[in-house]
């Protein structure tokens, strides 16, 4: 039996768990409050078409009471691997809203530093893949805002960049460096600023891999919840197993023994 009385913290993810696209999950906006009030929360996302603001303006919209401060997302990771190299030159492959964050470093089609691939929806081609493994044929090296195989929309799956990202890692011989989860270092980052320790916290997630392996890699207590890509079948094919597993984060409180 796991102890979650030794639980202070909560690393929440934020699409599957709260919404799923604009269609907020029954019960989440009553259950946060609750949350806020017993434990240290942050917002964990691999979400990468939207900058931190207008992810904050999204969660703000959809009625949840988070700062902005609390929300830690893969771009931003990447973002603070780029600042402490300087200026590199970039190639970037990501949403124009993602885009203007990355406003400050010089960028080339002709060539870079850094190839960095986010999600830019529709717009994948073969001229743009081709494009990046050129560059990084001739120097440039891989950055992936993460490696997901697919998300869940409001009208179902659908494939994520880690396809894409598999393919310039095969086709250029070289490997991605992955910033969002599973990377130990996105779930470190966000444990640094809550100030805990990882047997301390607890990741609450609707990924098995990388969600729950990703926290559980870094000591972190994982609970599933059976929302947003939750497929039983997944669940059954995975290594990975969950501390908990719960119908939807509306049973965290009961979990957790708190009201």
């Amino acid at each position: 039996m796991t102890d979650f009385s030794r639980i202070r913290g909560l690393l929440l993810d934020l699409d599957g768990v709260f919404y799923v696209g604009d269609q907020v999950i029954a019960g989440t906006r009553e259950v946060l409050p609750l949350l806020r009030r017993h434990y240290i929360c942050r917002f964990i996302t691999n979400t990468s078409t939207r900058s931190l603001d207008s992810l904050h303006a999204k969660l703000t919209r959809l009625g949840f009471e988070v700062a902005r401060e609390e929300i830690f997302s893969a771009p931003q990771a990447v973002l603070r691997f780029l600042q402490a190299q300087g200026t590199p030159v970039c190639h970037l492959l990501l949403a124009n809203d993602v885009r203007r964050d990355f406003a400050f470093f010089p960028q080339s089609d002709a060539r870079a530093d850094y190839v960095v691939v986010g999600d830019i929806g529709e717009r994948w081609n073969y001229a743009i893949l081709n494009r990046a493994f050129n560059l990084l044929f001739a120097g440039a090296e891989l950055l992936a805002v993460h490696k997901n195989r697919f998300w869940q929309t409001e009208t179902g799956l659908k494939m994520d960049i880690g396809g894409f990202v598999a393919a310039l890692e095969y086709a250029s011989n070289k490997e991605a460096r992955i910033f969002g989860k599973p990377a130990p270092d996105f779930f470190r980052m966000a444990l640094e600023d809550m100030g805990l320790p990882p047997e301390a916290a607890a990741v609450v997630g609707d990924d098995i891999e990388t969600d729950i392996g990703g926290g559980q890699q870094v000591g972190l207590t994982g609970i599933l919840v059976k929302t947003g890509k939750y497929r039983e079948a997944f669940v059954r094919a995975s290594r990975v197993r969950p501390d908990a597993v719960i119908d939807s984060i509306r049973e965290l409180p009961a979990l957790l023994g708190i009201r």
